[in-house]
């Protein structure tokens, strides 16, 4: 009976760091060609025409649980949000400017994927 419970125990922990972890380590990006469910996004030569403005990490870790910092993957399966990039403003469900420093990226306007990124 000890046994079983304890069994019970380990596998909570298990599935719950899992999720933990899964959120903490956010602002995985992968970039891939088609547009079908990806998160259309148009990379503008203006900050002031973003939604949000991304600074580009070197290492997965400084992207964990953020939305303005993105750190892209090589594979689809480990990445926390795929995006598509478009040639046209108009089809864009996100507008991006790319930071020089990590100081100067977050969002600058409200938009539906706030927090969802990560």
């Amino acid at each position: 009976m000890y046994a079983g419970g304890m069994i019970k125990k380990v596998v909570f922990v298990v599935l719950f760091g899992s999720v933990l972890l899964g959120t903490l380590f956010g602002g995985n990006i992968y970039v891939q060609d088609r547009k079908y469910g990806a998160i259309k996004v148009y990379v503008t030569d203006r900050k002031y025409d973003a939604d949000l403005v991304v600074y580009v990490a070197d290492y997965k870790s400084e992207a964990r649980g953020k939305d303005e910092i993105w750190y892209f993957e090589k594979y689809k399966s480990s990445a926390d949000a795929v995006i598509c990039i478009v040639d046209y403003k108009s089809e864009a469900d996100l507008k991006i400017y790319y930071a020089r420093y990590k100081s100067e990226a977050g969002w600058r306007k409200s938009n539906k994927y706030v927090g969802r990124l990560r």
